[in-house]
C-alpha cells in the first residue's frame, strides 16, 4: 500500500480531523468502558457473582480480539470515515439493547457484538492519524487521540455511576448509547478522509498477511513483549473492573466515592500515556522495554499495597495508591505499541501492531473472570496477591527482553 499525505492550504485541517477522532474515541469509551463503574449495579440487579462480573469486560474484549485484524483490512478498503459510522452504530445499538435485557447470556452476546465496534475503533482511528499527520507530528497526535480512551472511561465513572445510582443503570445506558449514535452521525458529517490517499493493496494480501504472522510467531523478543502486554492489559482491566467493588464491599467506601477512585485511576492513565512516552524518548533515548520494566515494577508494588491495606482503610489512603497504579497500568499502551515494533522490520510494523493488539486483548478476556473466580473462591486479598505474583513474573520476562534485545535496540538508534 502506498500513501500520499494530504497537502492542504488549511494547516488546521489535520487538527480538525484529530478533534473528530478524539471526540468519537471519548464517546466510544464512555459507552464501552461503562461496564466497570456500573458493575455493582449490574451485580445487584442481575444477581451476578464476581466471576460473572468479570465476564462483562471479557466479552467486550473478546469482540475486540476477533475483529482487530479484519477491521484493519476493512479500514484500508472503505476508509476511516465510513468505518466511524459503522462502528458507532455497532456499539451503540448493541449497548442500547443491553439496557432492555435481563438474560445474562444474551447480555454477554450483546457486549461481544459491541466489542466488534469498540475494537474496530483502534485500527480505524489509527489509520486516520497516520494519513493526516506526517511522522514528525504523529506521536503527539496519536497520544492525544489515545487519551480519549481514558477520558471516556473517567467520565463514565464520574458521571454515569452517580446518575445510574439515582435513576437506574438501564435508562442511563440507553441514553448514553443513543448519544453515542448521535455523536457518530455528527462526526461522520464533519470528518473527511484525505483526498490524495491512495491505497493499493496487493492482490495477494491474504497470503502476505499469513506470511507476516508466521514470521512474527518466530520472533522471540516480539512474542515476549506481546505476552507481557497481555498480562499488563489484563491487570489494567482488573483494576478498572474491581476497584469500585473492592473498596465499596471490603472497605465500606461509599459507592459514589468508590467510583471517584476509578476516575482517579483513569486520570492517572491519561497523564501516563503522554508522560511515559516523553520519559522513554528523552531519559531512555527511545528504549521502550526498560520503561515497561519500570511500569511493571510499580504496578506490582501497587497490587501488593492493595493486598496489605487493612479492612476499613479510609478513602484518602486509596487515592495515591490508585493514582500511581492507574498512571502505570493504564498509561503503558503507547509504550507497548512502540516496543513491539522495535524487534521487527519496518515493513512489518503494521501487522506487528495488529497481531500484538489481538494477543493483548486475550489478557483482558481472561484476567477479570480469573480474578473474579479467585475472589468468589477465596477473597479480594488473595486476588491482589495473585496479581502481585503475576506482575513479578512479567517483570522477569521484560528484563530478559531488555537484556537479549540490547543489540536490536542499539541497531535502531
Amino acid at each position: 500500500m502506498t500513501v500520499d499525505y494530504l497537502n492542504t492550504t488549511n494547516k488546521y485541517q489535520p487538527w480538525k480531523m484529530l478533534a473528530c477522532l478524539f471526540i468519537i474515541q471519548v464517546f466510544m469509551a464512555l459507552v464501552g468502558r461503562s461496564l466497570a463503574p456500573l458493575g455493582p449495579l449490574f451485580e445487584e440487579d442481575l444477581s451476578l457473582s464476581k466471576t460473572q462480573i468479570g465476564m462483562l469486560p471479557a466479552a467486550l474484549f473478546l469482540g475486540q480480539a476477533l475483529i482487530s485484524i479484519p477491521a484493519g483490512f476493512l479500514s484500508d478498503r472503505i476508509g476511516t470515515k465510513n468505518m466511524l459510522i459503522l462502528l458507532t452504530l455497532c456499539l451503540g445499538i448493541s449497548f442500547a439493547s443491553i439496557s432492555i435485557s435481563s438474560f445474562y447470556p444474551l447480555i454477554l452476546s450483546l457486549i461481544m457484538a459491541g466489542g466488534f465496534g469498540y475494537g474496530a475503533m483502534h485500527p480505524a482511528s489509527n489509520r486516520g492519524v497516520i494519513y493526516w499527520f506526517p511522522i514528525r507530528k504523529r506521536g503527539t497526535a496519536m497520544g492525544i487521540k489515545q487519551m480519549g480512551v481514558t477520558a471516556g472511561s473517567a467520565i463514565a465513572a464520574l458521571v454515569l455511576l452517580p446518575m445510574a445510582t439515582q435513576w437506574g443503570w438501564r435508562p442511563v445506558l440507553l441514553v448514553t448509547s443513543v448519544l453515542l449514535i448521535v455523536t457518530g452521525l455528527f462526526v461522520f458529517r464533519l470528518y473527511e478522509d484525505p483526498g490524495t490517499v491512495k491505497s493499493k493493496p496487493s492482490a495477494n494480501s491474504a497470503h502476505n498477511m499469513m506470511a507476516s504472522i508466521q514470521s512474527l510467531l518466530k520472533n522471540r523478543l516480539y512474542l515476549m513483549v506481546s505476552v507481557s502486554a497481555m498480562a499488563l492489559n489484563g491487570t489494567q482491566m482488573i483494576l478498572n473492573t474491581y476497584i469500585v467493588l473492592f473498596t465499596y464491599e471490603v472497605h465500606a467506601v461509599p459507592l459514589v466515592a468508590a467510583g471517584i477512585l476509578l476516575v482517579i485511576s483513569e486520570i492517572g492513565g491519561s497523564v501516563g500515556r503522554i508522560v511515559w512516552g516523553i520519559i522513554s524518548d528523552t531519559l531512555f533515548r527511545g528504549n521502550r522495554v526498560i520503561v515497561l520494566v519500570i511500569i511493571s515494577i510499580i504496578s506490582s508494588v501497587s497490587a501488593l499495597t492493595l493486598f496489605l491495606l487493612p479492612v476499613g482503610t479510609a478513602f484518602w489512603i486509596f487515592v495515591p495508591v490508585v493514582l500511581f497504579f492507574g498512571f502505570c497500568i493504564s498509561g503503558f499502551n503507547g509504550i507497548w505499541m512502540n516496543a513491539v515494533t522495535e524487534f521487527v522490520p519496518e515493513n512489518q510494523t503494521g501487522s506487528a501492531s495488529g497481531f500484538s493488539i489481538m494477543l493483548g486483548s486475550w489478557g483482558v478476556i481472561m484476567g477479570p473472570p480469573l480474578f473474579g473466580l479467585i475472589v468468589d473462591m477465596q477473597s479480594y486479598h488473595t486476588g491482589w496477591l495473585f496479581l502481585f505474583i503475576g506482575l513479578l513474573f512479567v517483570t522477569g520476562i521484560l528484563i530478559l527482553v531488555m537484556l537479549w534485545g540490547n543489540k536490536n535496540l542499539r541497531a535502531r538508534e
